[in-house]
């Protein structure tokens, strides 16, 4: 039987049925680094998903195998959708000549949840709480208000439940009553400002918090002239263990945590690198920023950029290794899949990226052969080694295009595929979310296995428990089950 719930205060309740990339070198496609960290994450969490993308990689995979076909369970449904920070992007760039710009601050268009056992959690950016229901049936347990929106999932870990609002604070609660157990404030001051038609903090919590090793961390502030401030807390107390301040960048998204470093997405900025162990800021990542980010191991992936690309770069760099068209990607031991408008498709990832770094190599070689040509030209255009290094120029562009149809024949598969909003993997499953409907992708070769019907654009996805949940820009929640 169909079960539809919403909130207490104010609840519409209606019957309903269920019924490949470019890399920085053309023609070629790019893929990340062994997944290492994140899969380790993902094993240890296979039954729940207890933050934004179900560990502190953002991964979006869950070794949990729920296969289709599923039918609706309950439908939440809130008075009031979501309330996203920012409008959508201009037209175009101007002053750069881009037309079609990508939305890159797209980190609060729907309720993400997070679940664990028979509950799961959501935070409201239109009714300024945090949201406990029963994973059974959807009716709420219990709701936890503060002082502004709360636009980012909560995490939970060890029976409580971490998370940031608008007010400036960081909240600490029970996760079974939703009683609150502590908070701080990470700004100097508690000062507000309108602002979406709320009062809210000049230091506003926009990032969705990460708790690793029994501190949590979290990040303040989208105003840089009046401070930015990234924060570890204990997570028994709350009390601050370290504080760093970033001056240049606001911090907006959800923050990533690998065993030695975090890193903080800054809205249509890029990506910046910090210690984990003292907040000390490491590196800024070049490219064109965007609030879509995960981790495979060390190397971080990050986008859409101004006209919808997503890009890797390795451990330890700053520069991208390549970019490719695209809104999602997600990487499994082996494998990657890439998700962009129109299709989905699956390289074989180990083998593509050891072609990719060889190629790059042999670039580098190329490039740094045809400055000294360039040079020897000018001393003497006679010089005979010049027609020596011109032949070894040659000889290295022919290895690149060798390399270059080698890495086309690690795409596995590509398939037509229009449901472009979110992507992620329950065991051999891929659902992908659409428009008024979710789709359930083979891995083995893209076929669709089954679709379900959604209320507006899926932006969230979340497997656990054996359930199923879709959160779309309308403030719908669906949970589906087998």
């Amino acid at each position: 039987m169909i079960q539809e719930v919403g909130l207490s205060l104010g609840i519409d309740v209606q019957n309903m049925k269920s019924t490949f990339p470019k890399a920085n070198y053309p023609g070629s496609f790019i893929f990340p680094a062994a997944w290492v960290a994140g899969i380790l994450a993902v094993s240890s969490l296979a039954d729940d998903w207890p933050t934004y993308r179900g560990n502190d990689s953002r991964s979006g995979v869950t070794l949990e195998n729920l296969k289709p076909p599923l039918k609706t369970s309950w439908v939440f449904r809130p008075h009031v959708p979501p309330q996203p920070a920012w409008p959508g992007p201009a037209k175009w760039d101007g002053w750069n000549k881009v037309y079609d710009l990508r939305p890159r601050m797209i980190f609060d268009r729907a309720y993400q949840v997070a679940a664990v056992g028979d509950s799961v959690y959501f935070g409201s950016s239109a009714t300024d709480r945090v949201v406990c229901m029963d994973a059974t049936n959807g009716s709420v347990r219990w709701s936890f208000f503060t002082e502004g929106p709360v636009r980012l999932a909560p995490t939970l870990v060890a029976g409580k439940v971490y998370f940031g609002s608008d007010d400036g604070l960081i909240y600490c609660l029970d996760s079974n009553t939703g009683v609150l157990i502590w908070k701080n404030r990470p700004s100097p001051r508690d000062y507000r400002v309108p602002g979406n038609g709320r009062m809210i903090s000049v230091w506003p919590v926009r990032t969705g918090l990460v708790v690793r090793d029994g501190i949590v961390y979290g990040c303040a502030g989208m105003f840089p002239k009046e401070g930015v401030y990234l924060c570890a807390l204990n997570a028994e107390t709350g009390e601050q263990i370290w504080k760093s301040m970033l001056g240049d960048l606001p911090a907006q998204g959800y923050i990533l945590a690998s065993q030695d470093n975090l890193y903080v997405p800054t809205g249509r900025n890029n990506p910046t690198v910090f210690a984990r162990a003292d907040g000390r800021r490491l590196r800024t990542i070049n490219g064109q920023g965007g609030t879509v980010c995960l981790l495979a191991g060390d190397s971080l992936i990050y986008g859409p950029g101004k006209t919808g690309e997503i890009s890797l770069v390795e451990p330890g760099e700053k520069d991208r290794i390549a970019t490719f068209p695209g809104n999602h990607m997600l990487v499994s031991e082996g494998m990657s899949y890439l998700h962009t408008d129109t299709d989905i498709g699956a390289l074989d990832r180990a083998r593509y990226l050891q072609l990719a770094r060889s190629r790059r190599d042999l670039s580098s070689q190329q490039k740094k052969l045809t400055g000294e040509v360039k040079i020897k030209i000018k001393k003497n255009p006679n010089d005979p080694e010049i027609k020596n290094l011109r032949s070894e120029i040659i000889g290295l562009g022919s290895r690149i295009s060798e390399m270059a149809s080698e890495m086309k024949a690690c795409a596995l598969w590509k398939q037509d595929c229009d449901h472009p909003f979110s992507l992620i993997l329950a065991g051999s499953v891929l659902y992908a979310g659409g428009e008024n409907e979710i789709a359930a992708i083979s891995v083995e070769d893209g076929r669709y296995l089954w679709t379900g019907k959604t209320e507006g654009k899926v932006f969230g996805m979340a497997v656990a428990n054996g359930r199923l949940y879709a959160s779309t820009d309308q403030g719908k929640i669906h949970c589906f089950i087998r």
